[in-house]
């Protein structure tokens, strides 16, 4: 045996970083080793296709021995010899991917490992590593030992083919938070090589437990006992590097419904195949129904690079407004950060990001322009995250999400877009008319909008609690504003006479409330109401609400303007009572503004109060 070496990179500081420090997760070590593994096999067949001596039955194999607590991961790539075993694993960073892909000019054998430090991760989880391993063309091998710490020794040893090992000599269980005993379990490995591993190009077998029917079982009678022997445990093909005529929409929604724990088939399936400098492939679903709480996962799409999972939730590969879409990207050539865990190249993720945008926007617009009633489902799921969405938006992307909003309308009875609004509005309309409400028919009931509606005008019935924020977002459509029928003044005609001759009466109301209102005046809206109470066109009746509720402490209040119906019975009794009976009407005065923000939701602040206050009238 040779004497120890010193790692390269010098000291324990820089070990401890690689091992302790640049991974998130230590069952990430399997993903890495597995990686290596391909990555020695992809060697080997590049090789062969000058030499097809070189050609073998490619295969990756795990082996656990429980006893020794030593887990093996081999394969039958194309080796390395003491001196390559030296550069490749006793000088930290060397990788010998990428010095392969320099010497051989070879920029699409979809090599992993381009860092040279994804093999020290294992040191997380083992005590000592042993790599044994054989070049191709040579009938020596040697074997790599070390304990992570400052030293390695290389020495002579036996392989009988072509390939390498790597022995992993596990750590001792410290407590509940570190245990590497389950490492151990076949159930754990064929876990993980399916969550990162499953699309490595080459089959990854485990030697496991696998049921033997006994001699003389029958299918009446059947008796097994359990035989070890490798089995293959990747898929090696993922479907979406799959001819698109070789996949069909059952397989399709059957990867959706397993990869993505959902019971319901998806909407829509998009398929992306792109080449160029970025090549990738994409498979892409537009859920039926939001993910339940117990499956709820973070938005994103799933990354991989060439078949090995680098994420489950990319969230630059998609607009948050399109968060609810569920996916898988897979490219050869993203840059990633040293642990293989974060892209480091934001173009080339904004590359693949506006395609994929441009794509699923594709398929909104064909479903709400040919298949409404789905899209009307879809946005009834996930319209608010588009809506919330568009806050942290800036204005040309929220823009374009316009025409993917729908509202209920007053007149049609049901949603529609913004520009079927415009395009139906009457001659002289200057503005589109919106209304808040919990549902269609709490506003139908709103005295506010009676006289707009009666008019003909067509209001957009804004039901969803993130509706809250759409009008100030978006401001105006295709050249029109956005006005509330609620809180603003309608375009309807005033007879100015009649207000000049109620002007005193207005200003007496004012009076009798006080600092209870902001403003008191005629109103457009009503016609069979006597009163109602609007905000103006600034802080809304729904925005204090909401903030009432999310962030009291903002305390935040919108104006009390209290509209008059100068035609009302009620109204003409006060403007009798004003002359006749000035305290009666100040009490007049008081029950209509409490009238008025019951109506619109509002506190009565001492309800005993108010039915006081109507008792006394019949005093």
């Amino acid at each position: 045996m040779q004497e120890a070496k010193k790692f390269q990179a010098e000291t324990r500081r820089i070990l401890d970083l690689m091992i302790n420090s640049i991974y998130s997760n230590p069952e990430i070590f399997l993903r890495e080793i597995i990686s290596n593994a391909s990555d020695a096999i992809d060697k080997r067949a590049y090789c062969a296709l000058t030499k097809p001596e070189l050609q073998t039955d490619f295969s990756i194999t795990i082996k656990i021995d429980k006893d020794q607590r030593i887990l093996t991961v081999s394969d039958n790539g194309i080796g390395m010899d003491a001196e390559e075993l030296e550069k490749n694993l006793g000088i930290i960073a060397s990788s010998g991917s990428l010095r392969f892909q320099k010497e051989h000019d070879k920029d699409a054998t979809d090599l992993i490992g381009q860092f040279g430090v994804g093999f020290y991760s294992a040191f997380m989880v083992a005590q000592r590593i042993r790599v044994v391993s054989r070049k191709i063309e040579s009938d020596n091998a040697f074997c790599w030992e070390s304990d992570g710490v400052e030293s390695f020794t290389i020495s002579p040893a036996q392989r009988s083919e072509a390939g390498t090992d790597v022995i992993l000599y596990l750590r001792e269980d410290e407590g509940e938070t570190r245990d590497y005993s389950q490492y151990l379990r076949e159930y754990i490995i064929w876990k993980l090589v399916k969550k990162y591993s499953d699309y490595i190009r080459y089959p990854i077998r485990l030697w496991m437990p696998c049921p033997v029917p006994k001699p003389g079982s029958t299918p009446e009678n059947p008796e097994f006992f359990e035989e070890y022997r490798f089995e293959t445990i990747n898929s090696m093909v993922p479907i979406w590097r799959r001819k698109r005529d070789q996949v069909t929409r059952q397989e399709q929604e059957e990867f959706y419904c397993e990869h993505f724990s959902d019971s319901n088939p998806p909407m829509s399936v998009l398929t992306v195949e792109a080449e160029g400098i970025v090549s990738y492939n994409a498979i892409l679903f537009i859920p039926s129904k939001p993910a339940s709480q117990i499956k709820k996962q973070a938005s994103g799409m799933e990354l991989y690079c060439s078949g090995v999972k680098i994420t489950e939730n990319c969230k630059e590969l998609l607009p948050a407004y399109l968060g609810f879409v569920r996916g898988v990207v897979d490219s050869p050539d993203l840059n990633l950060n040293i642990s293989r865990e974060q892209l480091q190249n934001n173009q080339q993720c904004k590359r693949i990001a506006n395609t994929l945008e441009r794509k699923i926007r594709g398929e909104l617009d064909k479903l709400r322009n040919n298949d409404r009633a789905s899209y009307e489902a879809l946005y009834q799921n996930f319209g608010r995250i588009m809506k919330v969405a568009a806050v942290d938006m800036p204005d040309a992307g929220r823009e374009q999400l316009q025409d993917l909003l729908i509202f209920f309308s007053s007149t049609r009875r049901k949603y529609i877009t913004l520009g079927e609004y415009v395009e139906r509005m009457q001659a002289g309309q200057n503005y589109i008319y919106y209304a808040y409400g919990a549902n269609p028919d709490a506003i139908d009931r709103l005295p506010q909008i009676e006289a707009l509606r009666d008019s003909g005008v067509e209001i957009l019935y804004l039901t969803d609690r993130a509706d809250t924020f759409v009008p100030d977002l978006w401001r105006q459509y295709s050249g029109k504003r956005f006005r509330s029928a609620i809180d603003e003044e309608p375009d309807l005609p005033m007879d100015s006479s009649e207000m000049k001759r109620c002007s005193e009466t207005l200003e007496f109301i004012k009076q009798a409330l006080g600092d209870k209102v902001d403003e008191v005046k005629a109103s457009a809206k009503l016609k069979s109401h006597p009163v109602c109470v609007s905000s103006g066109s600034g802080v809304t009746f729904e925005m204090e609400r909401y903030f009432r509720q999310v962030q009291p402490e903002r305390k935040l209040k919108a104006k009390r303007i209290l509209e008059v119906n100068l035609q009302h019975p009620a109204f003409r009794a006060l403007e009798q009572a004003r002359i006749a009976e000035p305290e009666r009407a100040k009490k007049y005065a008081e029950i209509l503004l409490q009238q008025a923000l019951m109506i619109a939701g509002m506190p009565v602040e001492v309800p005993s109060a108010y039915t006081d206050l109507l008792c006394g009238l019949w005093d």
